[in-house]
């Protein structure tokens, strides 16, 4: 199988459905896209009903392209990242990884075009973090919930109206931010640098006034992370984590417990916001993204530098301060469920608190003049205790 072909059956793939995100290549399995949220298989000439183990390690082989990096990583590590350029029609970041001794690849599609804060509809809560100077934002989710797109629609804010040196470290490099009033410095892992600690500690040597660091990773990443927002850097980040409060304990935890107490000090001292997001099945097709927003004011301070309480907890916090553009995912499933951009199972199947996502969904049905319960025919009984003969004093 030469390059050529290769080509063609990624161009077949993307063509095959509409709002293809992903193209997935595993033995046993038809070639497969993701569109909308769901895996389809892909019908081509000739057809490939399963692949087996030698295709997928020749289309592997081809989209590596020789590279001895990627080579080396997927012989001793068991799986490589890097991007591929489809000529013409579309940028992939891969992963190819063994399995069961097998090879298989997994591509998501990257967008041509840098978004806007309003193309993607985000909160306005965004807006504000475009007005920070230093400190830490961590844009936090499961793979694949468009955290990168969110951190590139906020990069493209600061590259419309700020004229500051942006360095991002990123793997591989996701949207190409063009040069407009910002100066960006686009590196990628393992081409341009070889792990985040590294590269993130030269970044301060490069006179930056933002920082994008693709992933905290580990300790040693998330310490020089704290150390760059502490000496006047903007530093922006992702993690896999669900909530706000669960990105706070991930981060505590990556340290020794001698050490806790000085990294919530550096925490409250540094963290601006943490935002969570999750995609959604959007009503009519496609998917649409739920948020939950924690800026630090003095009792989100206060919670990170002497932990959680009963009554005093990062939900509670969030949930009180909406009026300043915080927002928990319930409100965030509220707003959608209200608005009819999701269903009530699908507000009800990611809420965090389900009885309190129930109790709004039915206020907003008592307003519609929707029933909000399936119970029926229910009545006073009037004839209750007539039946009943009283005995008199003479019996």
């Amino acid at each position: 199988m030469r390059q050529q072909e290769v080509d063609h059956i990624l161009t077949g793939m993307l063509s095959s459905h509409e709002d293809v995100s992903d193209l997935n290549m595993t033995v046993d399995k038809p070639f497969q896209v993701e569109s909308s949220g769901q895996l389809l298989p892909v019908s081509l000439k000739p057809p490939v009903e399963k692949l087996t183990p030698f295709q997928t390690e020749i289309i592997a082989l081809n989209l590596i392209g020789g590279d001895r990096r990627l080579t080396k990583a997927l012989l001793s590590q068991g799986s490589c990242d890097s991007s591929y350029q489809l000529a013409g029609k579309a940028r992939f970041r891969m992963n190819i990884f063994s399995q069961k001794g097998c090879y298989s690849i997994v591509m998501r599609q990257l967008s041509t075009s840098v978004p806007t804060i309003q193309e993607l509809n985000l909160p306005p809560a965004f807006f504000k973090m475009t007005g920070e100077k230093n400190g830490i934002i961590l844009v936090t989710g499961a793979t694949g919930t468009g955290k990168t797109t969110s951190l590139a629609a906020f990069l493209n804010e600061i590259n419309e109206k700020k004229s500051v040196h942006v360095v991002t470290l990123e793997d591989p490099v996701e949207y190409l931010h063009s040069q407009k009033k910002a100066t960006f410095n686009q590196r990628e892992l393992g081409v341009d640098f070889d792990n985040f600690a590294s590269g993130l500690r030269a970044a301060l040597r490069q006179a930056p006034k933002v920082v994008l660091v693709g992933e905290m990773r580990d300790r040693e990443t998330v310490e020089i992370g704290l150390s760059a927002a502490e000496t006047g850097h903007l530093v922006l980040s992702t993690l896999h984590t669900v909530d706000a409060g669960q990105t706070v304990n991930r981060i505590v935890g990556m340290f020794d417990q001698v050490e806790e107490k000085q990294i919530r000090i550096r925490m409250a001292d540094t963290v601006r916001w943490i935002v969570c997001q999750r995609l959604l099945p959007k009503v009519g097709g496609g998917r649409i993204a739920a948020f939950e927003i924690m800026g630090a004011n003095l009792r989100v301070k206060d919670a990170i530098l002497n932990g959680e309480e009963e009554g005093k907890t990062f939900y509670e916090m969030i949930q009180a301060s909406q009026a300043f553009g915080l927002m928990t995912f319930d409100q965030s499933l509220t707003d959608h469920y209200k608005n009819g951009f999701i269903t009530e199972e699908t507000a009800m199947g990611y809420a965090s608190r389900k009885a309190i996502v129930g109790r709004a969904i039915d206020s907003i049905k008592s307003e519609r003049g929707e029933k909000t319960s399936s119970i029926e025919g229910l009545a006073i009984d009037e004839e209750y205790g007539k039946k009943t003969t009283r005995r008199s004093w003479t019996d």
